[in-house]
């Protein structure tokens, strides 16, 4: 299934004010994704699948709420830094993490994830449609160290083979989502 981030938004303007949509567009106008939270029974499947070692960096790429850094943190005793392009969303993550009191071992970034460093990521983790993720091959691919693990939920990154897939109902509705595992090869 591909999302389209301008279908995406057409629906917010059949359901919001044309102002509205008209600040919400021009404002996150570089987003690659809408913000869907992703169910949390994914984000520890994920981190699962992902092999997550204590003392790794954890990247979560549109890291919305920040449930993926602090799953990282509380149970796999990582570090973990989120980007996030919604200053809202971004701040409200950042309370969250420092409310559980884990702002020493978790941080979000309020930027675009094309322009992240990404080279001291273990694992990368993202929920982004594979146009999106296409778009980001190449960052990914020159930014990571040969052996960093990448996580999508939902959406392939084209042109690459993954190493792993599981599939999982997360909302018990018969609709299963897929998860892929990408282990970055040497660089040549």
């Amino acid at each position: 299934m591909r999302v389209s981030y301008s279908l995406v938004l057409a629906n917010v303007l059949l359901w919001g004010s044309g102002t509205a949509f008209a600040q919400a567009s021009s404002a996150y106008a570089n987003s690659l994704a809408p913000y869907i939270p992703s169910p949390q029974i994914i984000v520890e499947r994920m981190l699962e699948l992902a092999n997550v070692q204590p003392g790794e960096t954890v990247y979560d790429l549109g890291s919305g709420d920040g449930r993926v850094l602090i799953a990282a943190v509380q149970q796999f005793r990582a570090k973990a830094v989120g980007v996030e392009i919604m200053p809202e969303i971004a701040h409200k993550a950042t309370e969250r993490i420092a409310k559980l009191g884990l702002q020493d071992q978790a941080k979000v970034i309020t930027g675009d994830i094309r322009d992240a460093d990404l080279s001291s990521a273990d694992v990368v983790t993202m929920y982004l449609p594979t146009d999106s993720n296409d778009l980001l091959r190449p960052k990914l691919e020159k930014s990571l160290k040969p052996g960093t693990r990448v996580v999508s939920y939902s959406f392939k990154v084209p042109g690459w083979k993954y190493n792993r897939m599981e599939e999982d109902d997360p909302y018990g509705n018969g609709r299963k989502h897929a998860i892929y595992l990408y282990v970055m090869p040497p660089k040549k």
